[in-house]
């Protein structure tokens, strides 16, 4: 019996019509859902990191995450180059609960470990830390707002 084919693959952002697709999937959660302004959610990085989506088998993009290494990651992890900082993790309402976030996850740390980086930081929206702790993250420092919502700074080791 052949198996049944993934819901959702992910794979690095490689053309414009991906990362349009990433910027629709962060336009409907944090713009749409979390009523961030827009003029915030974009910034100048998004031109230097390194993008990932996650894609239905219909072409449909579920979810979407980015990594910054090098000097854009500097303000975000203590200016450590041996750091990435994994953010504007996205998943579109209907594909919560697929696993998506996490394959997301996963995809940016495999990116991490590609650019031979030690470990990945973060800015966890303080509803989500329960996610990125299961997925190995430690929390560290005070709660923050950003975008005007509490945040915790979390840092995972990557090991090979």
């Amino acid at each position: 019996m052949t198996p049944a084919p993934a819901p959702y693959t992910t794979r690095t952002v490689v053309d414009e019509q991906d990362l349009a697709a990433c910027f629709l999937v962060r336009r409907a959660v944090f713009v749409g859902e979390q009523e961030v302004p827009e003029e915030i959610e974009y910034d100048e990085l998004d031109a230097v990191a390194l993008h990932v989506v996650a894609v239905a088998a219909d072409g449909s993009a579920l979810g979407t995450g980015r990594l910054l290494h090098g000097p854009a990651a500097a303000g975000r992890t203590g200016g450590d180059p041996a750091v990435g900082s994994l953010g504007r993790l996205a998943v579109t309402r209907e594909a919560r609960g697929l696993g998506v976030g996490g394959a997301l996850v996963r995809a940016i740390e495999d990116a991490a470990r590609e650019l031979g980086l030690d470990a990945v930081d973060l800015h966890a929206q303080t509803h989500a830390l329960g996610f990125y702790e299961r997925l190995g993250y430690v929390a560290y420092g005070p709660e923050f707002p950003d975008a005007g919502i509490p945040h915790r700074a979390m840092r995972r080791a990557l090991q090979d």
